[in-house]
């Protein structure tokens, strides 16, 4: 029987389309890191590489009984300025691609992409519902939230893509939106 973490792990891969605040605990992930416009070039073999390293991990995997289902493609964002992000050209954007992987793959089963373990503990979630170019209204709604709540960001903007965009239309591509915070 294979291990889907998306069905096991609801904590981590489901959000409601309101913030909410959660905690998330360690995990393994396979990570290329980069910068550029997401779709470019070197976005795209990125991606490629992590597939790649994924899949190869779950031959190892299964080899040794613990199939498992590759999980979705997430990825954390960021900018080297202190401008508003969604003010900066795409092309100076910084990013980690990631692929989560289950408790059963080490460092030693991965070839072509980093190994990493990371945590983000208390973080804001929500489920954006739509194409990537309305996702500004969706992180003003969390910003909201977190100034209700007494929150700043502590980390990354994290993102995981639950639908692929090449077989979704923009109007049904789900993704959800992940801030670690801490209390202000």
């Amino acid at each position: 029987m294979k291990l889907d973490l998306a069905k096991s792990d609801k904590h981590y891969y489901d959000a409601t389309t309101q913030p909410q605040l959660r905690t998330f605990d360690t995990y393994g992930y396979l990570t290329v890191a980069g910068s550029g416009a997401p779709g470019g070039e070197v976005y795209t073999e990125a991606v490629q590489t992590l597939y790649r390293t994924a899949y190869g991990a779950k031959k190892l995997a299964k080899a040794d009984g613990q199939d498992f289902v590759v999980p979705k493609l997430e990825g954390q964002w960021w900018v080297n300025s202190d401008e508003p992000p969604l003010s900066v050209p795409r092309e100076l954007w910084q990013w980690k691609l990631m692929i989560r992987m289950p408790d059963t793959v080490t460092a030693e089963m991965v070839s072509g992409a980093t190994f990493e373990r990371l945590t983000e503990g208390e973080a804001i979630q929500v489920m954006h519902i739509g194409p990537y170019a309305t996702e500004p209204e969706t992180l003003a709604r969390m910003e909201a939230f977190m100034a209700e709540q007494n929150l700043v960001m502590n980390g990354r903007h994290h993102e995981i893509y639950l639908s692929d965009p090449r077989k979704s239309p923009d109007t049904k591509t789900r993704t959800i939106l992940r801030h670690p915070v801490r209390r202000a």
